[in-house]
């Protein structure tokens, strides 16, 4: 079967502009649903367990690699094969933010519920479709580059969704709030219409099917990097979902943990993704990965300062900043590893398997990481994701090995 394949016709620039405001626009709703509403239902006295819950709402997110065969396999090719199903699901996502708005979050919270759930099944489809764009416009030289673009986009897309929102939400109502995220999520459309998908016809690769999905874990050395996969995730999930909840519990304000982990920290991890981005092509995969995971682990372990008890204003805002920041570029190197692992016939595909091994870990550990934080207390669940971190590092180190060009 003949696959159409996205030509490389545009100019570096456009590309990254492009992919740019598709990840902002794209990670805006996801923001809001993991970083503002833990932080938003906190000062309505939820429990660190349930926020923990909340983490499941992610589920999308880990089991998106089941319908990315189909949206590999089909579409509109007149209108451009992945432009189609971005289009579809960026509206689709600002009708749903749209109708999320007219709900009473107290007497419809079952209703809210599942709401959020769309709008993550929402989003997770189009990351397929971006992620499966971009492989196809970015040569391997601009994989770093545009890598460092997406994390940077995602981080830009965090600040409006969950730093921004927390800050409307301080100062407006709910609906005002979700009806001026609808309207940016529906203005940002514009890009993404305007592009013209360029398709050529290949005849090379195999077609996109299910079976695509147990190929990919069958490839030389695969064992061994989803190693790396499923435990890349875990500690960086696991201690930031446990600080949103510390700094509400150590009396900060709705508006002031936007400010700081809605704003600045995510501001930081732009900064943090685009300097990967610009310093990646100067190493080997593996000296990225091992350096930038190294400092994600001193990075988490500052987590354990506000633990502590050091919890002025300064130096809430300093471990934030730099652990967004390392962060930033951690999962920059990560990313750019997973596009040299897809083929661009089956680009949605390949990289969605392996994307979802992170989520999947990610989300485990963020779930399981209000229980360890009831029993040992915030200090002990940084200590656990101290340690998921470190072992991450040893297995990069040990495992990793480059795939050649």
């Amino acid at each position: 079967m003949e696959r159409p394949l996205t030509q490389l016709r545009n100019t570096t620039w456009q590309k990254m502009g492009l992919l740019g405001s598709l990840y902002v626009a794209q990670h805006i709703p996801l923001a809001f649903v993991y970083d503002a509403m833990p932080v938003f239902l906190r000062q309505q006295n939820v429990s660190l367990r349930t926020l923990g819950l909340l983490q499941l709402l992610a589920l999308p997110l880990v089991f998106k690699f089941l319908w990315s065969p189909l949206i590999d396999r089909y579409g509109v090719t007149r209108w451009g094969h992945y432009r189609f199903w971005i289009l579809c699901f960026q509206i689709g996502l600002g009708v749903a933010i749209a109708l999320l708005a007219f709900l009473n979050i107290t007497q419809q919270f079952t209703l809210l519920l599942l709401g959020l759930l769309l709008v993550s099944l929402l989003s997770a489809s189009q990351d397929i479709a971006t992620d499966a764009l971009a492989i196809g416009l970015l040569s391997p030289a601009e994989r770093g580059f545009g890598n460092g673009i997406q994390r940077g986009g995602n981080s830009l897309g965090a600040i409006i969704g969950g730093g921004g929102m927390l800050l409307l939400l301080n100062y407006w109502s709910w609906r005002a709030t979700l009806l001026a995220m609808a309207t940016v999520l529906l203005l940002a459309v514009i890009p993404i219409a305007r592009h013209r998908e360029q398709v050529v016809k290949s005849t090379t690769a195999s077609p996109p099917s299910f079976r695509r999905l147990i190929s990919v874990y069958r490839r030389p050395g695969m064992g061994r990097w989803l190693v790396i996969l499923m435990l890349y995730g875990i500690g960086p999930y696991m201690a930031l979902t446990m600080f949103r909840p510390l700094l509400v519990d150590v009396g900060l304000s709705m508006g002031e943990i936007g400010l700081l982990l809605g704003v600045v920290s995510y501001g930081a991890g732009l900064l943090g993704a685009v300097t990967a981005g610009l310093t990646i092509s100067r190493m080997s995969r593996k000296q990225a990965l091992v350096l930038f995971s190294a400092l994600q682990g001193i990075a988490i372990a500052a987590y354990c300062l506000p633990a502590l008890g050091f919890t002025q204003l300064p130096m809430l805002y300093l471990v934030a900043i730099v652990a967004q920041f390392i962060n930033g570029m951690a999962m920059t190197a990560l990313f750019t590893v997973m596009m040299d692992n897809s083929e661009a016939a089956t680009a949605g595909t390949d990289y969605t398997v392996q994307s979802s091994v992170v989520y999947i870990s990610g989300i485990l550990g963020a779930t399981f990481s209000g229980v360890i934080a009831e029993a040992i207390g915030y200090g002990g669940v940084f200590t656990v994701a101290f340690i998921f971190a470190m072992a991450t590092v040893l297995a990069i180190y040990y495992l990793f090995h480059q795939r050649s060009s």
